[in-house]
Formats: structure tokens, sequence, C-alpha cells
């Protein structure tokens, strides 16, 4: 029974994990110790730096460009047709140490820079300034990536 489709054009690279039922697609590069949870897509021409976890269901599609320490949530969705259906498409560029939340939606063409969260179920139409927190549909900057940092410890100690 096969369970995922790795292609052989793909350059993958150490301690790489890619769990069940996924997929990746020709000419994708992914970075040393990468995980890539169950169901996820990862298209054609799609770059993955190191130290990068995607979780489960999320989707990656053709000329995408994430960077390194990166989270992408479950279910999560990067587009590349800003107009569809047409045959011009274009990637999302994800910076390093980025936070991308379940279900997140980010438009074609769209870079979320480096340090910056993208909350769950987010529709996010526009670039992410570096360091900032973006919540909601549209996505609006609601605070900086040094408070969900100072929250993030906050919940952990309690």
């Amino acid at each position: 029974m096969v369970t995922n489709f790795i292609s052989d054009k793909a350059k993958i690279g150490q301690n790489v994990q890619i769990w069940h039922f996924s997929y990746v697609g020709d000419n994708v590069e992914i970075g040393d110790n990468v995980k890539i949870g169950s169901l996820a897509h990862i298209d054609y021409d799609v770059k993955i730096g190191e130290n990068t976890k995607i979780e489960g269901q999320a989707y990656i599609p053709p000329l995408s460009r994430i960077g390194k320490n990166v989270f992408i949530g479950p279910a999560a969705a990067l587009t590349n047709d800003p107009y569809p259906m047409c045959d011009k498409m274009i990637g999302v560029t994800i910076e390093d140490n980025v936070i991308i939340g379940a279900r997140a939606v980010i438009k074609a063409g769209v870079t979320v820079r480096k340090n910056s969260v993208v909350a769950m179920g987010a529709v996010v139409t526009r670039d992410v300034p570096e360091n900032s927190v973006v919540i909601g549909s549209p996505a609006t900057i609601r605070y900086s990536r040094e408070e969900y940092d100072k929250k993030q410890r906050k919940w952990k100690e309690g």
C-alpha cells in the first residue's frame, strides 16, 4: 500500500519526517530537520527551510518559499493564483521564524516577514510586517511578536 507520494525530482534534506498520505511534488527542496504532517500537500517548485514544521492537511502551492524555523498549523492554505483561474501564478513567501495558525489562508503573492505570527483562521490579503501578529478576516495587525512571546511564556508558566 502506498502511503505517500514523494517525487523522484524532490531534494529532501537529512532527518526529514513526512507522515502518512502526504504529497511532495517535483523540484521541491526540503531542508534538514523538517516535519511534514499527514495529508499535507507540498506542490511543485516549493522551497522549505530547515527546522520547519508543517502540520497535517496544510496546502503549500507551487512557487511558495518557506524560511527556516517556521511553523505552519493544521489545514493552513497558501494560494498561488490571485485571480483564479489564470495561468500566471505567484507563490507565497514565508520568511524565517514565522508562525502560521491552523486554517489560516494566505493570498498569492503575499510575504509574511520574519518573526511574525498569523493567527488561526486569519485571512491574509496583504504583506505582514516583521515582528507583528495579525488576526481576523481580513487580517489586521493586533500586537507585536514581543507581546505574543510574553503571552506564550505566561501560558506555559500558568
